[in-house]
């Protein structure tokens, strides 16, 4: 499957099938969005952030979920730092 027609490409790498995507937000400097993904068979879902240096986008971070386990890991941390913002 290819990216969604409603958004732009994203700067993945190619070895990365984007099946669904979603913009955070695009700014001229930086552009932070939301895929669901396949690499080597595995899908995933993963939390982009790039940077446009000189024109050309570059991943500057990356937060990749490989699974629903990894996920109801990761969430009730991040819900409960995020109440400390």
């Amino acid at each position: 499957m290819s990216a969604t027609t409603t958004e732009e490409k994203l700067p993945c790498d190619e070895v990365i099938t984007v099946s669904e995507q979603r913009t955070i937000y695009k700014t001229a400097k930086w552009w932070k969005a939301v895929i669901l993904g396949e690499s080597f068979g595995k899908r995933f879902v993963a939390v982009y952030l790039w940077q446009n240096k000189n024109g050309e986008w570059k991943q500057k971070h990356k937060l990749k979920i490989n699974g629903k386990d990894d996920w109801e890991k990761t969430k009730p941390v991040v819900d409960e730092l995020v109440l400390k913002l």
